[in-house]
């Protein structure tokens, strides 16, 4: 089953109803989390080898930065990206201080679909391409979990969105 994140109801229309909510594929974490056992490490072996306070405050100090640069802006990048699939549209929203959003509504879309490599074929993710029909034509959603899966029913939602009139 593809995780729900409970979508606000006040940003959908009426008659709207949520079909998949997702974030960004796990993967994108695996980064941020060796890198914190690294720095975690590097800050330890450190530690012991100075024996004045200053020394000792500077490491931590570097080490505290270099956390929340590596670890805790991927996590929140992460935690505030989310894809919406409704029965009426798509909605993507990211950021964190600034938040950035589009919407394409399903009865523009003439396309949907992904591709993956080898690895992101094992752990069940890839990229999601959506060919709409507006100005700004193509939409690309990286790290999509279950990939195939997300695009077959976007497709079919897009299909059942043209069908319906006006």
């Amino acid at each position: 089953m593809i995780e729900v994140m409970a979508y606000p109801r006040k940003l959908l229309s009426e008659d709207e109803e949520v079909v998949l909510e997702l974030r960004p594929h796990w993967k994108v974490l695996v980064a941020p989390v060796l890198q914190l056992l690294v720095v975690l490490g590097a800050m330890g072996f450190l530690l012991g080898r100075f024996d004045e306070p200053w020394q000792r405050w500077t490491v931590v100090g570097v080490a505290g930065v270099l956390l929340v640069a590596l670890v805790g802006v991927p996590v929140l990048r992460w935690r505030t990206t989310t894809f919406v699939i409704t029965n009426k549209r798509v909605v993507m929203r990211s950021g964190i201080l600034t938040r950035t959003g589009r919407d394409v509504p399903l009865n523009r879309i003439n396309d949907v679909s992904f591709h993956h490599n080898l690895l992101e074929r094992a752990l069940r993710c890839g990229t999601l391409v959506v060919e709409s029909a507006g100005e700004r034509g193509q939409v690309v959603l990286e790290d999509i979990p279950r990939v195939a899966a997300v695009q077959h029913r976007l497709y079919e939602l897009a299909e059942l969105a043209g069908r319906e009139p006006g």
